[in-house]
């Protein structure tokens, strides 16, 4: 008698499908097939992110019968989230669902918020060339029967007589071929030499046949949301084509603590995470490859950039360390490593070289946007901020530079907003609220009108209004304390109910009405202190580096990062999300990180820059600062409690603070009472 098989289960629309043990979780099935069902929460049933829906019947087509029947009954982490949120009828959270039998899955398309816009494209700055790779092309003298010198010997005798190279190690995968390329050639060959460091011997990694003119190199950032990546030509410098696409590891967890504690949970965790974010990398490389017409054996040296977790995923090192303190990095120093020991899908003998990371929660990402904006070359005191998950702040000039990073959390990026989601096609992306009449008007991405302009209902009846993006979410919170619908302790009026029916009374707290359509789009008050917890960290963290540079102000702000390129600078301060600044000084650098990557690519003189530089950034633990706390409390406040914001003041009119009843200062600060 034969054993029954484990149950099979059906994921569509992908149409993924594999055979699980009886009590798996549809969510863990999901993952091992890579199906992305996104999870914020990391399984833990507090997201609502995970939404399946079981089909019922017979489907022929797949020799599949489908039951509710088939799944575990809900339970009590399903019941807690319906009594806090609702979750449409006939849907069932998939991190608690079991399989017990035969199953058809459908993933509902409205819960795959991932698909978002990648937003990284290259820069045009034009930078000094000084690549680690030279391209030599040398005529070797024919065997002599006489002179029985090696036909390597001989390349090498050409190689330091006509370029100068001595003393030149061979990579071990050339030596099979070199007597083969040689008389392909008819005895003229071009070599790539590989040298970054000066005084290390140089390298012969690559070898063709006649002349060849062509080399390339990619600069890839790692993000924790999304990889992009810029393909290179070596001698002109010029970029030949861009791309990103979302990092597949985003079905392991959402922010970068899910991921450690997935790895931690999973004993394969970590080489599951390590194995998709190369294979993401590789297809990248195909693809920008592709795109361009490139040979990826072409490709001769690569530079990445990464945040401390995606930093050490990609190099295959347990990511542990960096999920409790000390925050210990394994590796902290530039690394130089081999194609072939990463598997990537270039030239065997490539290089790969990734800057250094700053500190444990500050990586390789801060130190490419440091190196491309360049805080310690500038007299200023620049401030350098890279919003995500977990914030990055560089801030300095040339005398001093000194580095944090802050927990915003996920709130920016949608992840803990009740209609949030990433910047996708439908998504609302930019919002103005009437202060007079409350009524908001706002832009989709993937439309070309605002809300209120004539042609808008057609064309967002293509991608739908589907949610509210990070920019759009700072954004309503900016207007709807302009408007004074939020008081600024970020409590939504009441009284406004009688002004205006998109005031809407939620149990003992009010709501913004943004949308009623087909998805109704609202702001809740969570919604709002999601965004006031999110902001107040990432300024406290920002304080505490003013503190340590004793400054009061600042007086240039760069926002990096794909996220930071679409923030309005303006709605950022009212905010509170950065320092009172002149606004023609605060500007967005987009990808800064991969630019950073692109420099060290095309100049290794850049990589001793950055590399002497994050040795004399001085590293602060935000956690063990005694007045992170007192920061953080002021900063809850729009734009903040105690600090003025003069300059912002100029172009925008400002609410009046309230007097404290208690005869405080208008900034939140009881006045102290003197004794006689």
């Amino acid at each position: 008698m034969t054993e029954t098989a484990d149950p099979l289960v059906l994921f569509m629309p992908s149409g993924k499908r594999g055979r699980f043990p009886v009590g798996t979780t549809v969510l863990e099935a999901a993952r091992s097939l890579g199906v992305y069902v996104e999870s914020v929460c990391g399984g833990r049933a507090t997201c609502g992110r995970c939404q399946i829906q079981v089909q019922e019947g017979h489907f022929a087509k797949h020799k599949i019968s489908s039951s509710l029947d088939h799944i575990s009954p809900v339970g009590a982490r399903e019941r807690r989230y319906a009594e806090v949120r609702t979750i449409p009828e006939g849907r069932r959270l998939s991190c608690s669902v079991q399989i017990l039998g035969d199953l058809v899955v459908d993933v509902p398309q409205d819960t795959v918020v991932n698909a978002q816009v990648i937003r990284k494209a290259a820069t045009d700055r034009l930078f000094d060339r000084n690549p680690a790779i030279q391209l030599c092309y040398v005529e070797v003298d024919e065997p002599d029967m006489h002179k029985p010198l090696g036909d390597l010997d001989r390349l090498n005798v050409m190689l330091e007589k006509d370029w100068g190279w001595k003393d030149i190690l061979i990579s071990q995968h050339l030596l099979p071929d070199v007597q083969k390329i040689l008389r392909k050639g008819n005895w003229g060959v071009t070599a790539a030499i590989h040298r970054d460091l000066e005084g290390a011997r140089p390298n012969l990694i690559a070898l063709w046949p006649g002349l060849h003119n062509e080399a390339y190199g990619i600069a890839c950032d790692i993000g924790s949301t999304t990889i992009a990546m810029h393909l290179v030509s070596l001698p002109s410098g010029r970029v030949i084509a861009s791309s990103g696409t979302s990092n597949p590891q985003i079905r392991f967890g959402e922010d970068l603590m899910s991921r450690v504690s997935y790895v931690m949970m999973n004993p394969d965790g970590r080489d599951a995470m390590t194995k998709a974010v190369r294979q993401a990398v590789n297809e990248l490389t195909v693809q920008v490859c592709h795109e361009s017409g490139v040979d990826p054996n072409d490709i001769l040296d690569a530079v990445f950039v990464a945040n401390p977790i995606m930093h050490h995923l990609f190099l295959g090192i347990d990511p542990t360390e960096l999920g409790q303190a000390p925050f210990a990095l394994a590796v902290s120093g530039a690394v130089h490593t081999w194609s072939r020991e990463i598997d990537l899908a270039i030239n065997h003998g490539a290089r790969v070289y990734l800057l250094p990371c700053i500190a444990g929660h500050v990586g390789a990402d801060a130190a490419g946007a440091t190196l491309s904006e360049g805080p310690h070359r500038q007299d200023k005191m620049m401030l350098l901020v890279d919003v995500g998950t977990n914030a990055e702040i560089v801030l300095g000039n040339r005398d001093r530079v000194v580095a944090a990073s802050s927990p915003t959390g996920p709130a920016f990026e949608g992840a803990e907003i009740s209609c949030g989601q990433r910047a996708a096609p439908g998504a609302i992306e930019r919002v103005r609220i009437d202060p007079q009449t409350l009524e908001p008007k706002f832009r989709v991405i993937g439309v070309d009108h605002w809300s209120d302009e004539e042609g808008f209902a057609e064309e967002a009846e293509k991608t739908g209004i589907t949610g509210i993006c990070g920019s759009a979410i700072i954004e309503v919170v900016a207007e709807m304390f302009l408007s004074g619908i939020i008081s600024e302790d970020g409590v939504v009026d009441g009284d406004m109910a009688a002004r205006s029916p998109r005031i809407l009374a939620s149990g003992r707290t009010f709501s913004y009405l943004l949308h009623d359509g087909e998805q109704r789009i609202t702001v809740t008050q969570n919604d709002v202190r999601a965004i006031q917890l999110a902001k107040a960290a990432l300024y406290a963290g920002i304080k505490l580096l003013m503190e340590k540079q004793g400054v009061d102000t600042v007086d240039t702000i760069r926002f990096a990062g794909a996220f930071g390129s679409f923030i309005d600078p303006k709605y950022a301060m009212v905010l509170g999300l950065i320092p009172d600044c002149d606004l023609s000084e605060v500007k967005a650098v987009g990808n800064a990180a991969g630019t950073g990557a692109l420099m060290a690519l095309l100049n290794r003189d850049y990589r001793r820059e950055i590399e002497e530089t994050v040795r004399r950034i001085e590293k602060i633990e935000t956690a063990l600062e005694p007045k992170f706390q007192e920061h953080f409390v002021y900063a809850m406040a729009l734009p903040n409690k105690v600090d003025s914001f003069p300059q912002l003041a100029t172009v925008v009119t400002l609410p009046a603070r309230k007097v404290p009843a208690d005869g405080g200062e208008p900034g939140g600060r009881r006045r102290r009472r003197g004794r006689d």
